[in-house]
C-alpha cells in the first residue's frame, strides 16, 4: 500500500455523512434547510477555522466569476466559502468519502452549480492545461512527501499570473513531534517541511512568492479558545467530527507543538509564471 492509499484509508469513517447529519441535529439545525455557514465548525478542517480561510482570501485577489482549484478539498469547506464569494470551484481529493461527502452538503446549501468535486491525486490532476484562474491548499501539504511534485502539477493547470494559496502547518524547530495529531496516527505519513522547504519547492515549479506571513500566535490563541470551552462540555459541532474519539489527544499534541514553536501555520501565495 503506497502512502495516498494510506492516507486516503486515514481519512476514510465509512459513515460520515451520517454522523454530520446527526450532530447537525443535536445542534439543533434543520438539516433540510442548511446553510453555509450552518457547517463552518465542521467542514473548515484546519487551525483557526473559517477565520484563517478569511485571511487566506484576502491575499488572493478574488474577482466573481474565478475558476479555483482546490487542492485537498476535504469535504468542502473551503471550496463552498469561496463559492459563496462569487467563484466557480473544482476541488480534488484523495479520500472517496470525503468527495461524496463534500457533493451532498453542497448541494444541501444549494452551491452545486457552483461547486464541482472529484477524487483525484494532486500528482496527476485531470485537467487541461492553463485551465484555472487560481488554486488553493489548506493543511494539505502535511500529508504530502513530494511538495515539488504537486507543485508542478498546479503550475500546469493554472493561467500564467494566477495566484496559488497555501496555508500548512510548517516546520520551525527540530523539536520531536508526538502523534497522533490530525493528519497522520504515526510519522510514516506526516510530511511537515519547513518554509524554506516550501519556498524552494514552489520556485522550482516556476512560482513567484508574493506573500509569506506566520500566523503561529493566531493558532494559539484559537487553539486557547477551543481548550478553554472544554470544562463546559464537549462541543456539538467542531473538528472532532471528522477526528473521532482520539479528537482531544490530536488537538492537545498540536497546541503543544505550536507552543514548543516545533510547528508553525504559515500562509503562502506564489505567482504562477
Amino acid at each position: 500500500m503506497n502512502v495516498e492509499q494510506q492516507v486516503a484509508n486515514y481519512y476514510t469513517h465509512g459513515k460520515l455523512e451520517d454522523k454530520i447529519m446527526g450532530v447537525l441535529r443535536s445542534a439543533d439545525k434543520d438539516v433540510e434547510q442548511l446553510r453555509a455557514d450552518d457547517l463552518a465548525a465542521i467542514d473548515e478542517f484546519h487551525l483557526g477555522g473559517l477565520e484563517a480561510t478569511q485571511a487566506l482570501a484576502d491575499f488572493m485577489q478574488l474577482r466573481p466569476g474565478m475558476h479555483l482549484l482546490d487542492v485537498g478539498c476535504g469535504i468542502g469547506g473551503p471550496a463552498r466559502y469561496f463559492a459563496g464569494r462569487g467563484c466557480q470551484v473544482t476541488g480534488i481529493d484523495l479520500t472517496e468519502e470525503f468527495v461524496r461527502v463534500a457533493e451532498s452538503l453542497t448541494r444541501r446549501v444549494k452551491l452545486d452549480q457552483k461547486v464541482t468535486f472529484r477524487q483525484a491525486s494532486a500528482f496527476e490532476l485531470p485537467f487541461a492545461s492553463d485551465t484555472f484562474d487560481g488554486a488553493y491548499e489548506i493543511h494539505v501539504g502535511m500529508n504530502i512527501a513530494d511538495k515539488a511534485g504537486v507543485f508542478r502539477e498546479v503550475a500546469r493547470v493554472l493561467k500564467p499570473g494566477a495566484r496559488f494559496a497555501i496555508y500548512d502547518l510548517m516546520r520551525s524547530n527540530d523539536v520531536t513531534l508526538t502523534f497522533p495529531v490530525p493528519w497522520a496516527q504515526t510519522p510514516e505519513t506526516s510530511f511537515v517541511a519547513s518554509v524554506d522547504d516550501y519556498r524552494q519547492a514552489l520556485q522550482a515549479a516556476g512560482f513567484r512568492i508574493d506573500h509569506q506571513r506566520d500566523r503561529r500566535q493566531f493558532a494559539i490563541e484559537f487553539m486557547q479558545q477551543r481548550m478553554a470551552q472544554a470544562p463546559s462540555g464537549p462541543l456539538v459541532l467542531g473538528i472532532h467530527v471528522l477526528m473521532g474519539e482520539q479528537a482531544p489527544l490530536m488537538l492537545k499534541n498540536v497546541n503543544m507543538a505550536l507552543i514548543s514553536g516545533a510547528l508553525t501555520p504559515v500562509e503562502l501565495v506564489a505567482i504562477a509564471g
